[in-house]
């Protein structure tokens, strides 16, 4: 999807404004300067239309020596990743002489620009928005971010300058396999070991990919796409600029694959941050597996593989449903499994369950456990269908869709997966009222 991003400097409501375009309060709001210190990074819907959206706050360090370049440069990396560019001033501090140097770096962009003129809450503020054309980027949109009044507008403007989305065509219908994980955990490693050349840098120092790279080969007589992605962080330790957009580039190529390959190092082993990675793939609908990378250096007793393997599915809870692939990409050790097991999940993904096999196993399920009661009404599940693939959704039709309670919920999507399979595929559930 194309990409809108928000600069400026602190303190002028990038973070509100985002909170008010996402829908979402995932963006911390305070009076003081550099409070955000996270990646911020969302979707925005509006008249149809969805693209993503990124918040670049938190960038500029406290340090004030480096204040102004810090500031130059993220505007410079978003010049580089953005399709549309919002520049937040403050209307009612208006222009400083941060602000100008900011647009006269803007001014030179091939994106479309757009001024947010933010705080402008009554008409005196909305007045004094016109100024700001005097920065010489075009539209300026006089906004409260805190209110949301004139929020319509802007997005207005954003759509009538967004590129359209890329559209797929029989090329891009290759399955698309993307590698993601801490860095330094073997990813571009194992590509280049797939791949049969070089095709990342591969050091031992931890980040050397910046860059999402793509790379087409045949396997099996299949067409395929490996996508090496830069190495994920703990959120506090991204703290350089150029970090910032190697994780943001990591996010849009898990949203962009079939199947995400989390790369373990067997020998930090399975921790909190993996996790979280897996269960973010997960929350997209991504199909999954797990490659415990380096296991060449690991002493192994019996049932090793197993033991470490149970520990992992015990941290990630739901997400137990995942394979996984203990391999080496530096002596080749089950490489190729790596990608049978890949291409397995994406087929596993795109399948399909005859409506009447589906309705065999649910009722038989359903007698076997019957659901909760709700307000002291029967549940009774009447009818399920699978409405889509890639990624599997099922609907289910019963008389009280509120009483599914969440271990109801899981408790036939098991009976599901023991019946038909899916592994490493996230399920949707969706219960209707008959």
């Amino acid at each position: 999807m194309p990409l809108v991003a928000i600069v400026g400097r602190p303190n002028v409501g990038k973070s509100t404004l985002f909170n008010r375009l996402t829908e979402e309060r995932r963006a911390i709001v305070h009076d003081s300067s550099g409070v955000t210190r996270d990646r911020l990074f969302g979707e925005v819907e509006w008249t149809g239309r969805t693209f993503d959206l990124v918040d670049t706050g938190g960038l500029v360090p406290r340090s004030a020596e480096r204040f102004e370049a810090a500031i130059r440069e993220q505007v410079l990396l978003t010049l580089e990743e953005a399709d549309v560019i919002l520049f937040v001033v403050d209307v009612e501090t208006g222009m400083t002489d941060l602000d100008q140097e900011v647009a006269q770096v803007l001014r030179r962009a091939e994106q479309p620009v757009l001024v947010v003129a933010n705080k402008a809450d009554n008409d005196a503020r909305r007045l004094e928005a016109a100024e700001l054309w005097g920065l010489g980027l075009g539209d300026v949109f006089p906004v409260s971010a805190i209110n949301g009044s004139g929020s319509g507008d802007l997005l207005d403007g954003v759509l009538e300058v967004l590129p359209e989305a890329a559209d797929e065509d029989e090329e891009d219908d290759a399955p698309r396999i993307a590698f993601i994980g801490r860095p330094n955990a073997g990813k571009s490693s194992l590509t280049n070991l797939l791949l049969g050349r070089t095709r990342s840098i591969v050091t031992e120092e931890a980040g050397t990919t910046r860059d999402a790279v793509d790379a087409r080969l045949t396997y099996k007589d299949r067409e395929l796409v490996l996508v090496d992605t830069a190495g994920l962080r703990k959120k506090a330790r991204v703290t350089e600029n150029v970090e910032f957009y190697s994780v943001l580039r990591t996010e849009r190529a898990i949203q962009s694959c079939d199947v995400a390959v989390l790369l373990v190092d067997a020998e930090r082993g399975f921790e909190a941050q993996d996790a979280r990675v897996l269960r973010e793939a997960a929350d997209m609908k991504k199909g999954l597996v797990v490659v415990v990378n380096k296991w060449d250096l690991v002493e192994k007793e019996t049932n090793t593989a197993r033991d470490v393997e149970r520990a992992a599915k015990a941290k990630v809870g739901t997400v137990d449903h995942v394979p996984f692939v203990f391999a080496s990409a530096l002596t080749g050790q089950r490489a190729e499994k790596v990608l049978d097991m890949a291409l397995a999940v994406y087929d596993e993904r795109a399948k399909r369950v005859p409506t009447a096999e589906l309705n065999e196993v649910v009722q038989v399920a359903v007698r076997q456990q019957y659901p909760p009661s709700w307000r002291g009404n029967y549940v009774q599940v009447k009818f399920a269908t699978q409405v889509r693939d890639s990624p599997p959704v099922f609907a289910f039709f019963c008389n009280h869709p509120q009483g599914i309670k969440e271990s109801y919920r899981r408790y036939l999507e098991n009976k599901l997966r023991d019946a038909f399979g899916f592994e490493g595929v996230p399920l949707t559930l969706s219960f209707k009222k008959k």
